[in-house]
This record gives structure tokens, sequence and C-alpha cells, in this order.
């Protein structure tokens, strides 16, 4: 991977690798290159290794998140039953063979679910980024908002372009998610327990060639799957598999600021829930399900701790700051343009970490121990509170991208700079 310079110290170069294990973006399996396998390109009638049938693996895959079958599919060829000297590389990789009537295949998939895999895996790192929180923190909104913001605003600000991986995904974004948030100002449903949420796969691609594109998989796993042992266990294995996390944490969460907020609402509530699952109790399901089995029982996964809502805390502030000051950067919109700033970083971290830990002490005791590489951040998704499923305001994302472009950073993707 090309890398960019750190702001302070130039980091020691390290060799390439000649490849790079894939971490499949559907269904999280982690495998080298060689183990992939290939979709014939054509069938034919008089064999039957080639006759069109059913993919029993990828209709499993598709039923597990409520999606029709497909059936007279083209063969899966195993390159392991071609010739080695059909094999076709590309920078180490297999990338191609060729079958036993002459045909060239690229088409590459993974072992596990049989999904076309993208065409740069293996050639370079395999970047998942996750959005993890309890139930009501708002994920499908904070990726709604997100992605949004990234296509329109910030790809453009690094010289970037940030498409959806397939026209399938593109026409899902944007009918279930993009459409009715921010052109009729419909709230989104939260995601349901029984209906898992097919991920969404996203390219975030420089147009220096130089840099390899990254791939954002969100996967909105339900919130309240992420306290429960069982449920996580069977679909969080994309955590594990992570380059990065988003820790969504609504403040209504937060017992100590929960009813101070209700109460300042007044007569305009917006939108309240009977039931919160506490923050740590999504650290300590986490733990149990793999952080345990890290080295000293921690996870060096880089973790951004996302304050959601942040529009409700204009009803904490006050000139004093016991909670926040009335002059707070987190109701400011920031805008980072060709690298991170880090002064404003620095400023908004030590702001939320403040906060955090004096309405809730117990969770950010717990993110320490766990968590070696975290950074703290506010975001309002929408800008306001909506009342009644609908909001009443144009939507103005707050500082949503910031996470994002914080695990840019850490990922060696851009530099950071003291302004």
């Amino acid at each position: 991977m090309s890398l960019f310079k750190l702001f302070k110290k130039k980091p020691e170069s390290k060799a390439k690798p000649l490849f790079y294990d894939i971490v499949c973006p559907y269904c999280f399996s982690k495998f080298a290159p060689e183990q992939v396998v290939f979709r014939a390109t054509h069938s034919r009638e008089d064999d039957e290794d080639y006759a069109l049938g059913e993919d029993e693996e990828l209709n499993k895959y598709r039923e597990r998140f409520g999606l029709d079958s497909v059936y007279d599919m083209e063969a899966v060829l195993d390159p392991r039953d071609v010739p080695p000297e059909q094999h076709v590389y590309s920078e180490h990789v297999l990338i191609g063979i060729r079958d036993r009537y002459g045909e060239l295949t690229r088409r590459r998939l993974c072992p596990k679910c049989h999904n076309e895999l993208p065409v740069t895996a293996g050639k370079v790192q395999s970047n998942i980024i996750s959005i993890i929180g309890a139930s009501q923190v708002g994920k499908s909104v904070y990726m709604t908002a997100l992605i949004h913001t990234l296509q329109q605003t910030t790809a453009d600000h690094f010289n970037a372009a940030c498409m959806p991986l397939n026209a399938e995904i593109s026409r899902k974004f944007r009918s279930n998610y993009e459409e009715p948030l921010f052109q009729r100002g419909d709230l989104l449903a939260s995601t349901q327990k029984e209906k898992m949420q097919e991920p969404f796969i996203f390219q975030f691609v420089f147009k220096d060639e130089d840099k390899p594109p990254l791939t954002l998989v969100f996967f909105d796993v339900a919130g309240e799957g992420m306290v429960e042992q069982d449920y996580l266990g069977l679909h969080g294995q994309h955590i594990k598999n992570s380059a990065g996390i988003l820790f969504l944490v609504d403040p209504l969460q937060i017992r100590s600021i929960r009813d101070k907020i209700r109460i300042n609402y007044g007569d305009k509530p917006g939108e309240w829930v009977s039931q919160y699952d506490e923050p740590r109790d999504v650290v300590l399901t986490l733990f149990g399900d793999f952080i345990a089995y890290q080295e000293q029982s921690k996870t060096d996964i880089p973790t951004a701790v996302v304050l959601t809502k942040s529009d409700m805390l204009h009803s904490l502030k006050d000139e004093d700051g016991e909670y926040i000051k009335s002059n707070s950067n987190i109701f400011n919109n920031l805008t980072h343009r060709e690298h991170f700033n880090l002064s404003e970083y620095e400023n908004i971290d030590g702001e939320i970490r403040r906060f955090i830990e004096k309405v809730d002490r117990p969770f950010k005791g717990t993110m320490d121990v766990y968590f070696k590489d975290t950074a703290y951040f506010a975001v309002s998704a929408l800008g306001s509170n909506p009342v009644d499923q609908k909001l009443h305001t144009v939507v103005s994302p707050i500082r949503v991208d910031e996470p994002f472009i914080w695990l840019l950073y850490k990922l060696n993707y851009i530099e950071g700079r003291r302004d």
C-alpha cells in the first residue's frame, strides 16, 4: 500500500507483501487468494460439470438476508481442478483460470458464500469498516448520512470518489435509505433482529492510482443483537475482521443525562423509546465474543466512539460547562480537506472524552481496558430531533464524516496536520 508520511514522523518503510489475505465483503470469511473459486463464463448442455444449475452456497447466503434464490447459474470452478499452467496471475495474485474448453474466466468468488469478489481483492488490504452500537442509537440513519456525505462532498475533498460496489447496492441504498431520508424527511425504521441487513459495500477510490481503493462495508447489525452472545457469535464475524470500528453511542443510553434532556425538551420531546441498552453492555458482549481471545485481552482495531444525536445536547449547554459549554465545537460543522485536521480533532476528542467520563465512567473505563486505540467524536446525522417519525427541517448532518476521516488517517490513507 502506498503510504503518506505522517505529520510528526515518517513511518519506517515496510516491504509490500506479495499478496494480502482476502476478507470477503459479503460474509466476512478470511482466506488466501489461492483459495478463491471461479464462476464459469459459459455453460454447456453436453457437460454436466458446466451445465446451468443452482448454486447452493450462494442461495444459502441470500436466504440469510431474505433475498430471492437464484437459479440457472453458471458452474463454479475450483482452480485445483485446473492445471497450474492454465492459472492466470496478476501481481502474484490468482485472478483467472482457463477452463477445459479454453475459456478464460476472471469472475473470482468467495469460497464460502460464492459472491463475486472486488477486482482488487488480494492485491490490497481488505479494509472493512464496521458500524456497531446498541438498539435505537440510529445506526441506519448514521450510515445513510455518512455515505451520502462521502459521496456528495468528502470524497471530492480528498481527490477520491465513493461508489457502490454494484448497481444493485446503488439502487437499494438510494431507494430504501437515501431518498426517504434526504428527499422526504422520513425517519428510517430500526433494523429488526429477525431480518438480517445485507451489507452495503462501497469503495473509496482515490484518483491517484498509486493509492489502492478502500473497501467500505457497512453492515448494520440489529442493535438488540449487540448485547446477545449467540446473535453476535453468528453475525458478528465482520467485527473481528474489521480494519476499523465506528462504535455509536446515543446520549439517551446514558441514564444520568437521559432524564435531564427529557425535562429540558419540555413540550417537544421528539423521539423517545422506553428501553435502552447501556453502552457498556455492548462492550462486554464484544469482549466475550472475541476481544478476550486477543493478545493481552485487548483489541488494536482503531475504534471511533461516536456520540450520536449531538443536536440534543443543546439542552445541556451552559456557560459553566457542567456538561457542555455554550460555545462547544460539537455544534459546529467542520470540513476536513486534503488532510486530517489534528488540532480540531484533539479539541473534539478531549471534550467528548471528558463528557463521557463525567456521565458514564463505567463505559469509559471499559473502553480503556479493552481497546488500545480509540478516539471520541460527536455527530448529528440529521441536525435536529425528529417528531412523529418526521423531520420538520432540512437534513443537515453535522460532523458525520469526521470519525471516518480519522480512520482514513489511522489506516495511513491520508496525512494529519495541525493547522
